[in-house]
């Protein structure tokens, strides 16, 4: 018997073949929250749901898992038949297991442990206009503009905000949405979009050129911001993928 497994009060005590029948079954599905910076502003993909339960509402992508998946087998294969993004997008997509969702009685039809994943990308393409499996369409949706999801989709997606909020303070994630050449305010625009705060420039500036590897100044590069001083020097991402010392985020903010 293995160490810390107490077998069920059940008939099958004792038999190998029948204790699972003395549990009730349940199902195991995937749920993804995956953002991106677009026209200045944090959005989520989400999905119009098309059957019920909660048919017209959204929802975050996602579904069961089939019998010979994994999960995150799972997961990739739902974002692809829902949004109709190409399969060369899902695959090439790095997604971060969240945590799992287990309370009983979060969807209705069933017992359902729920895998959730998040994912921070950017220059992801629009979904298709209409969405596959039990979504009717799929969008990406300003942060600021969700209200109401379906099943506990919103305890999901505040959870998965915090994660990515995190990773931004010992990653280098951020650079990935500016361009290849980018101002130190170009930086800390990105910054301030995921985390939903108002940084000191002056402060970020320096947090920024003290960590090593972090940026590389391009030598003689310039560029006009719009105001009348001189133009701002421009920078590239550095050799560097994680963040030491860490970038920490104000206390408040996407918290």
């Amino acid at each position: 018997m293995t160490a810390g497994y107490d077998p069920p009060p059940a008939s099958g005590r004792g038999d190998p073949h029948l204790a699972p029948l003395a549990f009730e079954p349940f199902a195991v599905t995937v749920d993804l929250a995956v953002f991106t910076v677009r026209d200045g502003a944090l959005h989520v993909l989400l999905i119009r749901r098309g059957q019920e339960p909660y048919a017209g509402a959204w929802a975050l992508p996602g579904g069961f898992v089939l019998p010979r998946e994994s999960a995150e087998t799972a997961a990739r294969r739902e974002l692809a038949e829902e949004t109709g993004l190409s399969a060369a997008v899902v695959t090439g997509l790095h997604l971060e297991q969240l945590r799992t969702y287990s309370e009983p009685d979060r969807d209705p039809r069933m017992r359902v442990v729920s895998v959730a994943f998040t994912a921070l990308v950017p220059d992801l393409p629009e979904p298709a206009a209409e969405g596959g499996g039990d979504a009717a369409h799929a969008r990406w949706v300003a942060l600021g503009e969700v209200s109401e999801l379906a099943f506990d989709h919103a305890v999901i997606l505040a959870d998965a905000r915090e994660r990515i909020g995190s990773k931004l303070e010992y990653t280098c994630l951020a650079t990935g949405f500016c361009p290849p050449e980018f101002t130190l305010g170009e930086l800390q625009s990105v910054y301030e979009t995921v985390w939903n705060t108002t940084l000191d420039r002056p402060n970020f500036r320096r947090k920024v050129l003290a960590t090593p590897g972090f940026v590389e100044a391009v030598p003689g590069a310039a560029r006009l911001t719009g105001g009348r001083g001189k133009p701002a020097a421009l920078y590239r991402p550095g050799p560097a993928t994680t963040l030491h010392p860490p970038l920490l985020r104000p206390e408040g903010s996407t918290r």
